[in-house]
C-alpha cells in the first residue's frame, strides 16, 4: 500500500499552507516582541532623562536658597519654593553635607525618615543614579566649591525622589504597548492569513481540478491561472493528453488487429466445411482455429486491461457485484441456488469497471456453474486493501490442479462451456493493479477464489 503524501518511508510533509502560515506567525510574533523591548527601552531611557532634569532643576532650585556666612556656616529658608520639600515623606528629599560628609543641613520631608543619603561624591562631579533598597530612589549629587569671605567652603548638594511614581509609569506604559502591539500583531496575523489564502487560491483551485479528473467529472484543467502556475498547468494537460491519446491508439490497434484477424479464421473456416476434407483432418483443423480465436480473444482482452492508474475514477464495488449477480439470475433461473452477500457498504475502489466487472463475472460464474446450490460473495475492506471472496458448494479443486487452472485455455472440465482463458484473464488483471488472487478450500464445502487489492 502507498501512503500519498510520502517519501521514503517518512512522515508526511508539513502543507504548504501550514508553513507559510507558521513562519507568518513567527515573523509578526519576533516582530512585536522586538519592538515591545525597543519602545519599552527608549520610553525607560526618555523617563529617566526627564527624571534627571527634574531633579536638577529641583538642585539648582536648592542651591540658589543656600547660603553660607562669613564663618562658613550654611543656611537655607526655613520653607522651600518646592512643597514637596516641606512635607514630611512627600517622596523628595535633600541635603546638603560638609566636605567629610557631615550632614549640615535635612529637608524637613527627610526628617523622622530614614533617607541613606550617599557621602561617597568625589569633587567637581555631578551624578544621578539609582539606589536600591526598601524604597528605590533616583540620586543626583553634586559637590558644590563655594566662596565666601576669601575662602572656599566645600559643600555636597544631594536631591533624592522616590521611584514609585516612575515605576508606575512604566508599568502603564508596558501594559498599554503590549495590548496595542498584541493587538496589531493579532490583525497583522489575519491579515497575513487571509493574503495567503488569497495567494494560495489557484493551488487549491488546481488540487479541486485533479479531484475533479480523478472522479471523472472533467479531463484536464480548465481554469485559468497565474503566470507561475502556467507551466504546471500546462504540462499536466499535455500529460493527459498524451495518456488519453496513447489509450486511443491501443484501441485502435487492437480493433485493427481484431478485424484483420477475423477475415483469415472465417476463410478456414469455411474450406473447413469442404466435404472432400476427411472428417479427422476437419475435427483436428477445426480444434486449432477455436484455440487460435480463443488465443486471439485473450491476447485482445489482455492488452485492453487498463491496469493501475492513479487517475482512475473510483467504482462502487457492490454496485458492480449486484449487476453481474442480476445478469447471472437471468443466464442460471433454471438452477435455484443461493446468493449468500456480504458487501460493504459504500465500498469503492479505483479500478477500471470494465477490469472489475471481468474479474468479478468470471469469478461469479465459475461458482455459478460449479456450485449445488449455494454461493457466498464478500467484498470489505480488510488490512488497508479490498478483499473480494467468491466461494460456492459445488465438487471443489484439488490442490495440485489449482495453479494449472490459472494458465490459459485450461479448464477443469472440457465437457463445460468456455474457452478456458477466464481465470488467466482474471489473474492478469489482479497482477496488473498490484494484487493477489488466491485458490482455497470453501467452508461451504466447494472452492474459495480469493482477490486482494490495493484500495489506491
Amino acid at each position: 500500500m502507498t501512503n500519498r503524501g510520502t517519501r521514503g518511508g517518512g512522515l508526511t510533509p508539513v502543507s504548504l499552507g501550514l508553513r507559510v502560515g507558521l513562519a507568518a506567525v513567527l515573523v509578526v510574533s519576533l516582530f512585536v516582541i522586538l519592538t515591545a523591548a525597543a519602545l519599552e527601552r527608549a520610553f525607560r531611557d526618555s523617563a529617566e532623562h526627564a527624571a534627571r532634569e527634574r531633579l536638577q532643576a529641583q538642585l539648582y532650585l536648592l542651591i540658589a536658597a543656600a547660603d553660607v556666612g562669613p564663618r562658613g556656616e550654611l543656611t537655607l529658608p526655613e520653607r522651600l519654593g518646592e512643597a514637596r520639600f516641606n512635607v514630611s515623606e512627600s517622596g523628595l528629599y535633600a541635603a546638603v553635607h560638609d566636605a567629610r560628609g557631615r550632614p549640615l543641613w535635612v529637608s524637613p520631608s527627610a526628617r523622622g525618615f530614614d533617607v541613606p543619603f550617599p557621602v561617597d561624591q568625589p569633587a567637581a562631579d555631578t551624578r544621578f543614579d539609582r539606589l536600591d533598597g526598601p524604597t528605590p530612589l533616583h540620586v543626583l549629587r553634586m559637590m558644590v566649591s563655594w566662596e565666601a569671605s576669601g575662602t572656599t567652603v566645600p559643600l555636597r548638594f544631594v536631591v533624592m525622589e522616590d521611584l514609585g511614581p516612575y515605576q508606575e509609569q512604566i508599568r502603564e506604559y508596558r501594559q498599554s504597548l503590549f495590548t496595542w502591539l498584541g493587538a496589531m500583531g493579532v490583525l497583522l496575523v489575519a491579515v497575513l492569513a487571509g493574503t495567503l489564502r488569497w495567494g494560495l487560491a489557484p493551488l487549491r483551485r488546481v488540487a479541486r481540478e485533479i479531484k475533479a479528473i480523478e472522479t471523472g467529472e472533467q479531463d484536464g484543467l480548465r481554469r485559468a491561472y497565474p503566470r507561475e502556475l502556467r507551466p504546471l498547468t500546462e504540462n499536466l494537460n499535455a500529460l493527459l493528453g498524451q495518456e488519453r491519446a496513447q489509450q486511443q491508439r491501443y484501441r485502435d490497434g487492437l480493433g485493427d488487429l481484431a478485424h484483420s484477424l477475423k477475415t483469415p479464421l472465417a476463410v478456414l473456416r469455411g474450406l473447413l466445411d469442404e466435404p472432400a476434407l476427411p472428417p479427422s483432418w476437419r475435427r483436428g483443423a477445426d480444434e486449432q482455429v477455436q484455440r487460435m480465436d480463443d488465443i486471439v480473444a485473450y491476447q485482445l482482452q489482455r492488452a485492453a486491461t487498463a491496469g493501475r492508474r492513479a487517475l482512475t475514477a473510483p467504482v462502487d464495488v457492490g454496485l458492480v457485484i449486484e449487476r453481474v449477480l442480476a445478469s447471472l439470475a437471468k443466464v442460471y433461473r433454471g438452477r435455484p441456488i443461493e446468493v449468500i452477500r456480504d458487501l460493504q457498504p459504500e465500498l469503492r475502489l479505483r479500478m477500471a469497471e470494465g477490469d472489475l466487472m471481468e474479474c468479478v463475472g468470471n469469478l461469479l460464474d465459475n461458482a455459478f456453474k460449479w456450485a449445488d446450490g449455494r454461493v457466498r460473495v464478500v467484498a470489505r475492506v480488510q488490512a488497508g486493501g479490498l478483499r473480494l471472496v467468491v466461494e460456492d458448494d459445488g465438487p471443489g479443486i484439488e490442490a495440485a490442479r489449482r495453479e494449472a487452472i490459472l494458465a490459459r485455455g485450461v479448464r477443469l472440465d472440457e465437457h463445460t462451456p468456455g474457452h478456458g482463458i477466464g481465470m488467466a484473464m482474471v489473474r492478469d488483471i489482479v497482477d496488473a493493479y498490484g494484487g493477489r488472487l488466491g485458490i482455497e478450500d470453501s467452508p461451504l464445502g466447494g472452492v474459495r477464489m480469493v482477490i486482494e487489492l490495493p484500495l489506491m
